[in-house]
């Protein structure tokens, strides 16, 4: 007379699974330990950025010198630096779209231009979308 395998086999997956049962609520995780409490007062703010240094500062030679001179038609403002005129820009007073002047290579003939924009365009390429 043989032994049927059902009764076995069901007592040992029974025995498997509370032994697993078993281990699993033995290994729970540590509770949550409670919020610190809240204080009346906030915690201080960092130190506000100080003004910047003397010796750091931009060179006040390379910056603009900006001269704006009004007509009675148009109200022109030239930039130099180092005493080098870089642009006129040149604003209508009749609501016209300003234009820029920007001196030629030999410095006496001007070439106009609607801005300061030279074209230069980075290329964009769309590498991800969602």
């Amino acid at each position: 007379m043989s032994i049927a395998p059902w009764p076995l086999l069901r007592s040992t997956l029974t025995l498997l699974c509370v032994a697993g049962f078993a281990m699993n609520t033995g290994a729970q995780p540590a509770p949550v330990p409670p919020p610190p409490p809240l204080s009346a007062t906030p915690p201080p703010l960092p130190a506000a950025p100080s003004a910047p240094r003397a010796d750091v500062a931009g060179d006040p030679e390379l910056e603009p010198q900006v001269t704006i001179i009004r007509n009675e038609n148009e109200t022109l403002e030239e930039a130099r630096v180092n005493g080098e005129l870089r642009y006129v820009k040149v604003t209508p007073r009749n609501g016209g779209r300003p234009y820029f002047l920007i001196p030629s290579g030999n410095g006496t003939t001007f070439i106009r231009r609607d801005s300061l924009d030279f074209g230069l365009r980075p290329p964009m390429w769309l590498l991800f979308s969602w």
